[in-house]
């Protein structure tokens, strides 16, 4: 259709992603007001209403949620085509952006992003660490991170970390006046700490030994929803808290935990960075990769 243009596109897709001007314009590093033009005149040539504005927020049309479905992956394609062409063999460039759970983006920060970073210098890395789950694609990210019984099957998986083990802990104090559990159903009678989980369900605690598998709906007054907040409140005694090992190793290490049901904690699958599968890789997303396997078999 005539008379419009990539950037035109481009602002609408920064808008849409955004819900807003004014966070696409300070993410984008444009003014609002220009965005804004761009989307009328997108509008205008097209004859339909992409966006519902108000005062206070932007929503998507249908017809502009078709095309932010339809445009988005092909003008990333494009910039990754250009960009492979531009700068060929040699210094890697551009932006990579991943969503992470909290738990991935603590290992990657820790293994592979100081070594990635280093080599390539000119490359933006953006990671975005958040409890719910996101559509990747649709949210503009080039990959995710989430354990790997979570990532969607139409995804390419990159597996890393190795299998993580889920405990129960509590502090010394709160095991002397509560008592320490025998088995998983014992936590019925204790006072413990309950994850919410992004859709706002809250987790069922889950344990195995050897063939057994138990679900238990622990009972409790307090709910959080981050592996770093259960542990300080069992460090202060609230409870007992469902975390994965790495987040209460120093407290264990140095006594302000201990471990309960210890033979029942299960092992979970290794994380994963997984993106499209019928997507281009560019060259960040290669690169990084490249790393986070290197450093994976070094650990």
């Amino acid at each position: 259709m005539a008379d419009i243009t990539l950037a035109d596109l481009k602002a609408f897709i920064q808008v849409a992603r955004h819900r807003g001007f004014q966070r696409a314009a300070d993410a984008s590093g444009v003014s609002r007001s220009s965005l804004s033009h761009a989307v009328k005149g997108l509008e205008d040539r097209l004859g339909v209403r992409l966006l519902h504005r108000t005062t206070r927020s932007v929503a998507v049309t249908e017809a502009g949620e078709k095309l932010l479905q339809r445009a988005a992956p092909l003008l990333q394609d494009l910039d990754e085509a250009l960009d492979d062409l531009s700068h060929g063999e040699g210094e890697i460039v551009g932006t990579l952006r991943i969503n992470a759970n909290k738990g991935g983006a603590r290992w990657l920060l820790d293994h592979a992003i100081p070594l990635f970073l280093q080599r390539h210098p000119r490359v933006e890395l953006d990671l975005v660490s958040e409890g719910r789950f996101v559509d990747i694609v649709a949210e503009g990210f080039d990959a995710g991170v989430r354990l790997d019984e979570a990532v969607p099957g139409d995804m390419v998986a990159v597996r890393f970390g190795g299998p993580v083990r889920f405990i129960a802990v509590a502090s010394p104090g709160y095991v002397q006046r509560a008592g320490m559990p025998r088995k998983p159903r014992d936590l019925l009678h204790h006072q413990c700490i309950r994850q919410r989980l992004p859709s706002g369900k809250r987790y069922r605690w889950e344990f195995g030994k050897g063939k057994q598998e138990v679900q238990v709906d622990v009972p409790g007054a307090l709910s959080l929803d981050d592996n770093d907040l259960m542990v300080a409140a069992a460090i202060a005694g609230m409870g007992v808290a469902f975390v994965p090992e790495p987040f209460a190793r120093d407290a264990l290490a140095d006594g302000r935990l201990v471990v309960l049901l210890g033979e029942w904690s299960p092992e979970t699958p290794a994380l994963c960075l997984y993106y499209a599968s019928y997507r281009q890789v560019p060259a960040p997303l290669r690169a990084f990769i490249d790393v986070v396997r290197e450093v994976d078999v070094v650990d």
